[in-house]
């Protein structure tokens, strides 16, 4: 049986969680559930906006629910408005919960209304990133090599958490006040990140994992003796307080759930950086899912249907 996903946008946030139209998995574990009393089939994934890799992955699972006979609800909204809607039933699981820092506050608030459903990915992290050919070794290194790289570090916009991190830790701790510190945006990085790899020129840009410049660029973090920017953090999965109960076949599929750095990255490129697959995120999973013929065997225990 094939279903229609259905997606939404929500944007604000009240007092209460307001949402404009009923959820189709925010009906009762009767109605969900078929004459036998199996396992509910109507699952709703609330994606955070913003976040490309809980975009990527919230929409793998999507397309491998649904080839699985799943009535699938995606919904993008307000980081705070994913967790709040998650703790009171209004959806029912999301991918991208950033721990032990980033999301700590949302623990904290919500821990005990929502199950952990594991960990994904492990190695979220700020990073100084330069092209793999370059002589740098360690952040430390640039303070002497500047000029290998135009002496020019190049940043992201300037209200980042990014940004602020490499204002205030990177470059005082690393004496690097001599180079030019460009504050721009995500997309004029990127942009000077292809123009230097494409030249074989050294380039050092401010990064982050998961990203999908690393599977596009030949890139490599440099090393942060100092940890000026943080430790690594793990993607977790979280759902309702009862989704073990409710999806019994997908919790012990998302036990079994885990991408290395080039499945993520490549997926990642090729939903948001392959103008073939612009704004069709299915089309973009089913190239993904071709060129990794194995990954839902391996998860689920079975071939995609």
């Amino acid at each position: 049986m094939t279903f229609t996903r259905h997606t939404r946008r929500l944007t604000a946030l009240g007092g209460t969680l307001a949402l404009t139209a009923s959820l189709a998995a925010c009906a009762s574990q009767d109605e969900g559930a078929d004459a036998g009393g199996s396992a509910d089939k109507e699952i709703s994934i609330g994606i955070a906006s913003g976040w490309d890799e809980g975009i990527a992955v919230a929409n793998l699972w999507a397309k491998i629910l649904e080839d699985k006979g799943y009535e699938v609800e995606t919904e993008t909204a307000d980081v705070g408005v994913i967790y709040t809607g998650l703790a009171g039933g209004d959806f029912d699981v999301t991918f991208d919960v950033w721990l032990p820092y980033t999301h700590a506050s949302y623990l904290e608030e919500y821990g005990e209304e929502v199950s952990d459903l594991g960990v994904w990915y492990d190695d979220a992290k700020l990073t100084i990133a330069v092209n793999e050919d370059s002589p740098a070794q360690s952040i430390a290194d640039l303070k002497d090599m500047a000029d290998e790289y135009g002496n020019k570090l190049v940043g992201i916009e300037a209200g980042a958490g990014l940004t602020k991190a490499t204002q205030e830790q990177v470059i005082p701790t690393y004496g690097l006040e001599g180079m030019d510190y460009s504050i721009s945006s995500t997309p004029a990085m990127l942009a000077e990140l292809k123009g230097a790899t494409d030249k074989g020129e050294n380039i050092a840009v401010t990064l982050w994992r998961p990203h999908w410049a690393y599977d596009e660029f030949p890139v490599r973090d440099l090393e942060d003796p100092e940890g000026t920017l943080g430790e690594a953090e793990e993607i977790h999965m979280w759902g309702t307080g009862d989704f073990a109960e409710r999806y019994p076949d997908l919790a012990g599929w998302l036990k079994n759930f885990a991408l290395t750095d080039e499945q993520l990255f490549s997926l990642e490129n090729t939903m948001f950086n392959n103008e073939e697959y612009a704004d069709d995120p299915a089309a973009a999973v089913d190239a993904w899912l071709a060129e990794n013929p194995d990954f839902v065997e391996q998860v689920t225990g079975a071939s995609a249907e």
